[in-house]
């Protein structure tokens, strides 16, 4: 188990930047959001992300719930290979394999692109 990061399925990338001035440049409510954030979120992923989330509602507390929602995506997907499958919620993300799971949740974030 490499650094702080715990086991998870992931991508891992080093960063050059400087992490610390980076978060604190981030606007208040999306600093509040990182910092209970359940997973380890860059700035640069937080802020593309926030930044789609918002064009798509126009709203800053739509697109923070809209975080939430792609974090517990994001956590679901480990589930099973961390906590096992008697966890309570191991039957709601069941990918038949790793092939599987990644085109599933690449058709989560397509989905997610699209406007309502």
């Amino acid at each position: 188990m490499p650094g702080n990061l715990g086991r998870t399925s992931l991508k891992r990338s080093r960063n050059r930047r400087n992490p610390m001035q980076d978060y604190d440049n981030l606007p208040a409510d999306l600093r509040r959001w990182v910092s209970s954030a359940a997973l380890p979120w860059s700035v640069p992923s937080v802020q593309r992300t926030f930044k789609t989330a918002l064009a798509r509602t126009g709203d800053r507390k739509l697109a923070l719930n809209e975080l939430d929602r792609i974090e517990q995506k994001l956590t679901a997907k480990d589930i099973r290979t961390i906590w096992g499958r008697d966890h309570p919620n191991a039957s709601r993300w069941e990918p038949a394999s790793p092939q599987h799971a990644d085109r599933t949740f690449r058709g989560l974030q397509d989905k997610q692109k699209t406007p309502r």
